[in-house]
């Protein structure tokens, strides 16, 4: 065994034999997410490293702690890339972190969320045995899928090790219209075109100046991408000035987030063709996903009515991001139905029988 996965298994033993829960931490580029964090950190940042790249099969197998932008500056000199865009929130974020959080970015719609890229995994379980599931190929599963399980599960079931990642090649075209409308028609607009053959990657409406703006990137063959600027219209953006605003929408950069301190950040997923969600807040939202992510920003004690719109709408909130320094009893994920629960429950009793790793920080007591 690796001597730094060696050590990070005694601790985990170790942890086990008395009872101590283990919280594990990267570089805390996300550690804002999720229920408060409890127990004592056990840092993967030793685990780093590309193990395996292989730019004609589309596969990268790489250590969890290794930085996310090293990973990605590596694909970028062979012209590919991880085409969900990942969140860094500035210069941190790990690859293991990354799969954790389970986080996507403004591509997400149109290519995928983390977990359809995970082909295989490593990990550490409660008991400090090291598991290896799925592989480096796409059809590489019979039975339950471990590997992308671990997508989102916040470290409540192991200490992820190592991944392999299915990678893209950079789209060959890209362009950025924007449109000036209001909520409910940039929701019309983006749910016509999306039954229409057309290189859709990402979006964003927001309220700009007063002045609703909807903002399409389109990516893939040149000829595609030329004839849907041709047939959509808009103002086309410069690609340079556009991709800096879209890596700001990645990480959470853009003006909009800048909330006063007395402001929650809530994200909510609710289907794409869910019409304008009737809320009494100060500010309109950020949309995304061609309709299904929406960002509110709200007061505390507003939260209450951010849920109910979203399950009226059939889907769930999140408190991403309470308010600086502000004390709040709401849990950050909407509740579970009971057999979900029980799935959930049941999967983290199975990897970590003794309650080794936070399990309040993605569930927390019923």
């Amino acid at each position: 065994m690796d001597p730094a996965i060696r050590q990070i298994s005694d601790r985990i033993r170790a942890a086990a034999a008395d009872r101590t829960v283990l919280c594990i931490r990267g570089t805390d580029s996300k550690y804002f997410y999720g229920e408060p964090t409890q127990g004592e950190a056990l840092a993967t940042t030793p685990l780093t490293g590309i193990t395996s790249y292989e730019p004609s099969e589309l596969v990268v197998t790489v250590r969890a702690g290794t930085p996310l932008a090293e990973l990605e500056a590596v694909l970028a000199e062979k012209g590919q890339c991880l085409p969900f865009e990942p969140p860094r929130f500035g210069d941190g974020g790990t690859v293991g972190g990354m799969v954790a959080a389970g986080l996507s970015g403004p591509a997400r719609a149109s290519v995928g969320a983390v977990r359809d890229y995970v082909l295989g995994a490593q990990m550490l379980n409660g008991r400090g045995e090291l598991l290896n599931f799925g592989g480096q190929v796409m059809k590489n599963v019979a039975g339950y899928d471990v590997s992308r399980v671990l997508a989102g599960s916040l470290g409540t079931l192991g200490v992820i090790t190592e991944v392999s990642l299915k990678v893209l090649p950079v789209a060959p075209a890209e362009a950025t219209l924007v449109f000036d409308c209001d909520q409910a028609d940039a929701l019309r607009l983006l749910s016509g075109w999306g039954g229409q053959p057309l290189p859709l990657n990402a979006s964003r409406w927001t309220l700009d100046r007063d002045q609703g703006r909807l903002w399409l990137r389109l990516r893939g063959a040149a000829a595609a991408v030329a004839a849907a600027c041709k047939r959509l219209g808009g103002e086309r953006q410069a690609n340079e000035d556009a991709r800096a605003d879209w890596t700001a929408t990645r990480n959470l950069r853009l003006s909009w987030f800048d909330a006063p301190e007395a402001r929650e950040l809530w994200r909510l997923s609710v289907p794409q063709t869910a019409p304008v969600l009737e809320l009494t807040l100060r500010e309109p939202p950020l949309i995304e996903w061609h309709g299904a992510q929406r960002w509110y920003l709200a007061a505390p004690g507003e939260g209450e009515q951010v849920r109910e719109a979203a399950r009226a709408a059939g889907g769930h909130a999140t408190l991403f991001m309470p308010a600086y320094r502000a004390s709040t009893e709401m849990p950050r994920f909407d509740a579970l139905s009971a057999p979900l629960r029980r799935i959930h429950e049941a999967l983290m009793r199975e990897f970590d029988p003794h309650a080794v790793f936070d399990r309040a920080r993605l569930l927390p007591p019923a």
